[in-house]
């Protein structure tokens, strides 16, 4: 199916309108036979694109002690201690403001419970819940393999709309991380990607263009 991938994005690409800002390139995907309404069939993974997102992401860090600290020291613009999580707790509108302006989350292991106590039902909706490390983890590695990872699942609907690198990356290095994708259907799905009913690439500005 690569080079099928590789067209359709070389297509997605001259179909964009120009504009003043680097594009994001998206691939959807529908999903046949696949009854959402069973815990079962929903999934949610994470997967690092062999080629990153194509642009940075900002990324936030909820930890205490070193981990935070490690955390300043590497320039992580947003950094959440215990004592911002409670305060998060008693105004909504700060903790959304702030939920709202990061990509995606690391939190330190034990802080977890109280993540999900005062930030979860913010967290949990835009599909941002933390990544649980270890508070002796090493802060920059984490923060390199976040700059590439994606979240791949099905909650609500049998479908799946996701960036996966911008029009500026080449074609196959796309077409890669596209392939990175359908890899997490064919773990998750029990005929693998041979339960796609259609798929399309599309970039920010441009008309959707069929693969499958």
């Amino acid at each position: 199916m690569t080079q099928e991938i590789i067209d359709a994005v070389k297509e997605a690409k001259e179909q964009a309108k120009p504009r003043n800002f680097t594009q994001s390139i998206d691939v959807i995907i529908n999903i046949k036979d696949l009854d959402v309404r069973k815990p079962e069939n929903r999934f949610s993974e994470e997967v690092a694109l062999p080629h990153g997102r194509g642009k940075p992401v900002k990324i936030g860090v909820i930890a205490d002690g070193e981990l935070a600290l490690g955390a300043k020291n590497a320039g992580v613009d947003v950094v959440i201690s215990k004592e911002d999580l409670q305060e998060f707790g008693k105004d909504i509108k700060a903790a959304k403001k702030v939920v709202n302006s990061v990509d995606s989350f690391i939190a330190q292991a034990d802080m977890m419970p109280l993540v999900g106590r005062f930030l979860g039902r913010i967290l949990g909706p835009r599909n941002k819940m933390p990544k649980p490390v270890p508070a002796s983890a090493k802060i920059e590695p984490l923060l390199e393999r976040q700059q590439a990872t994606i979240k791949v699942g099905v909650k609500q609907q049998p479908s799946i709309q996701i960036l996966v690198g911008t029009q500026d990356m080449d074609d196959e290095k796309l077409a890669e991380n596209i392939e990175a994708v359908l890899a997490v259907l064919d773990r998750n799905l029990e005929k693998g990607r041979n339960q796609i009913k259609s798929m399309y690439i599309k970039a920010t500005m441009g008309s959707v263009v069929r693969v499958i």
